[in-house]
């Protein structure tokens, strides 16, 4: 058998590392495009927040007098209560994220660890609900706030009671089916184990299964968090008063009007508005890494 010259070899390894450089190059090229295009709208919110001109019109990169004049505007409106809006937010965003992760701990755990009758069927069920969009619901859950209010006002239009009941019955589905695939890769050996020592079903789920699962307990707190928090649709159409609006629909009274366009003021709401966000994400992020990584593996 002939052997490949030495510079047959010198001449494929070059070639190969040619090829090396060529593909690292797109990468980098592909990746520095991602980047551009992910990262420019927040860098033109950023650029018009400091632009005392409060116009996308005449709207640059780097404004011309940066300064801090959106700020003050938005801050000191009395028109406008901006930081009641961006804690009527964090209000109904906590209490929502909390009370779907307690619920949807409960249900996942039922359908994980129990079979009883009509089992299949209620997680079919669950999952189909979830097919349909919110938008063609939204005249049933305008009609059927308007009614509990009348004998429970504070879950009725306009209120921040009615608003986390429809955003909790909009995230306990497809949670629930997160949550479970989560509690399926637990063993069944340590509810087992649990209870030949003696415990409950209520200690097995609080003692034993709750600590293994924290990583998906703060995925969910964190998806409903964003989803509640930057939700736009719903609260417009169910709350009716501004002292009662959420921080999105209150930063679009900024831009509603054809003559009242205030894109600087605009701007400068929605970076702060940004900020409960990534400080909640900061502080979870691996456990939101964990959590949508595993679980995945078994229905």
């Amino acid at each position: 058998m002939k052997m490949p010259s030495v510079s047959w070899l010198k001449g494929f390894r070059a070639s190969h590392r040619r090829q090396q450089r060529v593909q690292l190059f797109l990468r980098l090229v592909i990746g520095i495009l991602a980047m551009i295009y992910a990262l420019f709208p927040v860098v033109w919110i950023v650029s018009a927040s400091f632009d005392p001109a409060n116009s996308l019109v005449s709207q640059r990169l780097i404004p011309r007098n940066a300064s801090l004049v959106n700020y003050q505007r938005l801050l000191n409106n009395p028109l406008y209560p901006f930081l009641r809006w961006m804690l009527n937010s964090i209000k109904v965003s906590s209490i929502s994220s909390v009370l779907a992760v307690f619920l949807t701990a409960l249900s996942a755990y039922a359908f994980s660890r129990f079979r009883f009758r009509g089992r299949r069927s209620l997680l079919l069920t669950v999952l189909l609900i979830q097919v349909f969009p919110n938008m063609l619901a939204m005249v049933a859950l305008f009609l059927l706030l308007q009614q509990v209010g009348n004998y429970i006002p504070s879950l009725g239009l306009n209120t921040h009671g009615g608003l986390i009941l429809v955003y909790l019955g909009g995230v306990l589905g497809f949670n629930t089916w997160l949550m479970k695939g989560f509690f399926d890769s637990i063993p069944r050996d340590l509810d087992d184990s649990a209870m030949i020592d003696g415990a409950s079903h209520w200690q097995v789920f609080r003692h034993v299964i709750l600590p293994l699962v924290r990583p998906i307990l703060a995925v969910i707190g964190i998806l409903t968090f964003i989803g509640t928090y930057s939700d736009f649709v719903l609260a417009r159409v169910l709350i009716q008063s501004m002292e009662n609006f959420t921080l999105a629909v209150g930063l679009s009274l900024f831009i509603g009007g054809q003559f009242t366009q205030q894109w600087g003021v605009f701007g400068s709401g929605a970076l702060m508005g940004a900020l409960p966000i990534v400080v909640i994400f900061l502080f979870l992020q691996d456990y939101l890494i964990g959590g949508l990584t595993r679980g995945a593996v078994k229905g």
